[in-house]
């Protein structure tokens, strides 16, 4: 995630996901935070991710590692300028 319009493109693909009530994304470390209660974990959350065309994994540090709704998303949409205006 590089801009504005990659965090819009990240909070959108995730809030509609039963159970999220919140999305938080931090551009320059290119880390989102899901709150609520998932059912299903971060396996939902990473598909999202993917098909918004962020790959995404989640956090392994120490401090997420109880928190498995984080998860790391790195790209573009669109994998190229097109489309978000990003300038990688």
């Amino acid at each position: 995630m590089s801009c504005g319009s990659c965090v819009k493109r990240v909070t959108q693909a995730l809030l509609p996901l039963p159970g999220v009530s919140g999305v938080d994304v931090d551009l320059p470390s290119g880390r989102v935070q899901v709150s609520g209660e998932l059912a299903h974990g971060g396996e939902r959350l990473i598909g999202a991710l993917t098909g918004a065309g962020y790959p995404a994994k989640l956090a392994s540090d120490a401090a997420t590692a109880a928190a498995p709704s984080r998860a790391k998303a790195s790209g573009c949409h669109s994998g190229s300028t097109g489309g978000c205006g990003c300038r990688r």
